[in-house]
């Protein structure tokens, strides 16, 4: 009796333990742990996040940085930038090109000019030549002043000058001594002959050096720029394209303007000189004319 009372007792004292370790309020103590478990991760993912926002921050100031040095390469660049940009020696190569096409232009301007007025006085003075009857006539004629520094009418003057000159001299222009004023006024005009490609083809020699050396100037200022710009790559350890094509651009200007102020002097220089042996072949022309119209008025004894 005694022994099932106590095994009774245990019993109950066992199934107390038993409710007692899984009633709710007990096992409050327990709840925590899976919370703080779960938001460790979740501490860690979000100390984590920040990282990539800073690994990003780069990228984002990259494209800015592109873009802007690309609008500096691209639409920025002008001639005149790229003008003010260059350097020393490159500047010098350029301002003295720009010169001699100025001054190639200026030749051109002046030279057109003085062939068109030389034309239409040559022209006139051909006209009035061809219509003097004595030798006295040809004289006037070539010393007007309407026809002063015209070549065909020097060469007019020179030979009836040395005509008349043998005349004040007493001899026989019209008789024994009419082969030797004759002679004496081709020698006079030849004399004036000689130096008229010497009067018309002034500035020919400026034209010719610049059709030959321009090219090769603007290539030196080239050379010179480019080389410095790859200095500058090699001191910036970087072969962007948007950084490095501005040097090189301008280096590649002072050929362009070489380029600029050689062709034209080259295209002139060739026109100026057609022009010139064509007023030559008409002087040569002239000069026969101007011996047999002499020659015939030392026949006619005039």
């Amino acid at each position: 009796m005694l022994d099932s009372k106590m095994k009774n007792t245990l019993l109950a004292l066992a199934g107390t333990a038993v409710l007692m370790a899984s009633s709710p309020v007990l096992a409050q103590d327990a709840v925590p742990a899976t919370p703080a478990a779960a938001t460790a991760p979740a501490a860690d993912a979000t100390a984590a996040t920040p990282a990539p926002a800073a690994d990003t921050a780069p990228a984002a100031d990259a494209p800015v940085t592109v873009a802007e040095t690309v609008g500096h390469g691209g639409g920025g660049i002008t001639p005149i930038s790229m003008f003010m940009d260059a350097g020393m020696v490159v500047k010098v190569v350029m301002i003295g090109l720009i010169l001699a096409s100025i001054f190639s232009w200026t030749l051109l301007l002046i030279k057109m000019f003085e062939f068109g007025a030389l034309g239409r006085t040559t022209d006139r003075f051909l006209e009035a030549f061809r219509g003097a009857r004595t030798i006295a006539d040809m004289r006037r004629i070539a010393t007007s002043d309407d026809f002063d520094g015209n070549p065909l009418a020097d060469m007019a003057a020179a030979a009836t000058e040395e005509v008349e000159l043998s005349r004040q001299a007493g001899l026989s222009v019209t008789g024994d001594h009419r082969d030797s004023a004759l002679l004496r006024a081709q020698t006079a005009v030849a004399a004036v002959q000689a130096g008229l490609a010497g009067r018309l083809s002034g500035g020919q020699q400026f034209l010719a050096s610049t059709g030959s050396t321009a090219p090769f100037v603007g290539l030196f200022g080239t050379v010179y720029g480019i080389m410095n710009s790859f200095i500058g790559i090699a001191e910036s350890n970087t072969t962007n394209l948007a950084v490095v094509a501005p040097g090189i651009a301008e280096a590649l200007l002072a050929t362009g303007i070489g380029l600029f102020a050689a062709i034209p002097a080259v295209i002139f220089y060739n026109y100026f000189n057609t022009r010139i042996a064509n007023y030559g072949t008409r002087s040569d022309g002239f000069n026969a004319e101007l011996i047999n119209g002499i020659s015939r008025q030392l026949d006619k004894g005039a």
